[in-house]
């Protein structure tokens, strides 16, 4: 007997259906594991045993793992898991899995969620599990637009022409710092335009369209509105995406707990200042009926009923009142300096990924892409 090969689309649906009860074994190194880990609605048991230790102590290692009844193992790159899962069942374990690919195929994974289909369209939330993070297609006719799509681009492209559809523009919402955007390479594939605001891409090395403030990109045979609204703050391009008057894709600007955090281009008080006005000129005349899509999310308990990450923006203000309730520019900079923290070194690099000014191979990309974002400006106290 062999352990099987499962799919990271399978261990998204264990780990947020409930009732799936199995013991997820990690068996990186502890390090990588304390980084970055599996998570999920409904993720019970969990264990981390290093692969090298059972290299090296088999039978004290297999001791250290819970005699569950289903075993689904995760490593970097696949091999390390089923090397384990060969010594499991040769432990007497019975029902052993390790996925395919490793971590990163897990961390790369996009989970489709129908928002809404009103009128015709088609909106949809893609949950990127291992990032933490949201992008978004709407669909209308044949054409798909895409807003801060991932690096994953055949998950698009394939579920673009399994609803008929084409690519035809990406939104960026601002220039990433936490994760490389797919956008360039999409639109080199296939013709797509690249929008994004020039405060944010100006001196970019690809082609792209400046976004314009309260400006109304139609799709071209009628659908839903999408009227690009500049938010400055998280970075000084930020620009959410109001969509059919009804749902506003938000990016790092608003999130259901907390807010985007505005120091990590290391102008901390200008850009605080900025995110300031833009919660007390644009959030603040918004209709608390409309439905936030944030681009990040800090926990699964943040997601509706239906596992989508969404809510109205009365009750996101309401849930962070001790933030939009703060009264004055000074009181808000305090805030922000007193939840500030170090940014990890490698979301410079990936901003100039983002920007094209600088090439990195495959390779590198996976390492560089792995791990939670830490984009929200209360998520953790500074120390």
């Amino acid at each position: 007997m062999e352990p099987f090969k499962y799919k990271a689309e399978d261990l998204f649906e264990w780990v947020t259906k409930e009732g799936e009860d199995f013991l997820l074994l990690d068996v990186r190194v502890t390090e990588q594991f304390d980084n970055f880990k599996v998570e999920g609605p409904f993720l019970g048991e969990m264990a981390n045993v290093p692969y090298v230790e059972f290299v090296e102590h088999e039978e004290e290692s297999v001791a250290r793992v819970p005699r569950a009844e289903k075993v689904r193992i995760v490593c970097a790159k696949e091999g390390s898991a089923k090397y384990v899962g060969d010594i499991l069942l040769n432990h007497g374990f019975k029902d052993v899995g390790y996925l395919e690919g490793g971590i990163k195929n897990w961390g790369n994974m996009l989970a489709p969620k129908l928002v809404a289909s009103d009128d015709g369209y088609q909106l949809y939330q893609f949950i990127r599990p291992g990032k933490a993070s949201c992008s978004y297609g709407l669909i209308s006719g044949d054409e798909m637009v895409l807003f801060d799509p991932t690096r994953n681009i055949d998950f698009y492209n394939s579920f673009a022409g399994q609803h008929g559809a084409k690519i035809t523009r990406t939104f960026e919402t601002h220039l990433q710092a936490d994760y490389i955007s797919g956008s360039k390479q999409i639109a080199s594939e296939s013709g797509a335009t690249v929008f994004g605001h020039e405060n944010d891409f100006k001196g970019a090395a690809f082609p792209y369209e400046k976004i314009a403030d309260e400006a109304v990109y139609p799709f071209s045979k009628g659908g839903p509105e999408v009227k690009a609204l500049h938010m400055p703050g998280h970075t000084p391009g930020s620009t959410s995406y109001l969509i059919d008057d009804k749902y506003l894709i938000s990016g790092d600007t608003v999130f259901i707990l907390s807010i985007g955090r505005p120091d990590l281009g290391g102008k901390a008080e200008e850009w605080s200042k900025l995110l300031y006005d833009t919660l007390q000129s644009k959030i603040a005349n918004l209709d608390d009926e409309i439905v936030i899509l944030p681009g990040h999310y800090m926990d699964w308990g943040e997601a509706n009923p239906s596992q989508i990450f969404s809510d109205t923006l009365g009750n996101i203000k309401a849930r962070n009142a001790d933030i939009y309730g703060i009264s004055n520019e000074d009181a808000f900079i305090g805030f922000i300096e007193n939840n500030m923290r170090t940014q990890p070194e490698v979301y410079a690099e990936i901003r100039k990924v983002n920007a094209g000014l600088l090439d990195v191979d495959a390779e590198k990309q996976e390492i560089m892409d792995l791990g939670k974002n830490e984009c929200a400006a209360s998520a953790q106290k500074a120390v």
